[in-house]
């Protein structure tokens, strides 16, 4: 079987201005033969562009819209990936792995470039598996991810992210031992509307619990 192509390099820009994001990247594709991988609008009314191709074209492309953003000034951050782990590549692309590690890292940030910068360091350092990667929509414009591993990687890829994220880290979570039932339900997702409920065994049902209401 063929390897999936990957793009070399990813850059990502975060703008506080839709107006100044959209034309942040109409520069951006002007600039360069890049790949426009995503651009759209996010919470809190922000704008993302995420592009990948060649290493040199997409700095280019990246200077170009980082020039815009900050001559608005509307950027709010941004990160340019000139080796990007192919793990997190896919994962940015919408990819996700099984929980299969013991512990359970979770890192949140308060913007996405942050919290791909803290990963693709994590990745590189550690033998982590990236879970999932949330980039800023249905979140209040913070990003997420799950990393799981051996307990001791998976807390030395919490240190790597806390350091690389800095004052973008909003919290950080390390589950030494993730409940099985809470591994199957992350595993297929985060988001709360897309999951399924399990029920183990064991759980009571609402016919075995007294209701206050039938006292």
């Amino acid at each position: 079987m063929a390897s999936p192509r990957r793009h070399a390099a990813f850059a990502l820009l975060e703008f506080g201005s839709v107006a100044s994001g959209v034309a942040a990247g109409d520069r951006m594709v002007k600039a360069a033969p890049i790949a426009l991988l995503r651009a759209g609008t996010v919470h809190p009314g922000r704008f993302l562009v995420l592009v990948g191709g060649s290493v040199a074209s997409t700095e280019e492309a990246f200077e170009r819209g980082r020039a815009e953003g900050l001559a608005s000034p509307a950027l709010v951050d941004s990160v340019f990936l000139g080796d990007i782990h192919p793990e997190l590549h896919d994962a940015v692309l919408g990819r996700r792995a099984g929980l299969t590690g013991e512990a359970l890292a979770v890192i949140e940030t308060a913007s996405s470039p942050a919290l791909l910068r803290a990963l693709d360091a994590a990745v590189k350092g550690t033998p982590v598996t990236i879970g999932e990667v949330r980039l800023a929509d249905d979140l209040g414009g913070r990003a997420v991810a799950l990393l799981s591993a051996k307990l001791t990687d998976a807390a030395a890829a919490v240190e790597i992210c806390t350091e690389l994220a800095g004052e973008s880290l909003v919290a950080s979570a390390l589950l030494p031992r993730l409940d099985d039932n809470l591994r199957r339900l992350l595993g297929a997702g985060t988001r709360f509307a897309a999951g399924e409920g399990i029920v183990p065994d064991g759980a009571e049902h609402p016919e075995e619990v007294v209701c206050s209401w039938e006292g």
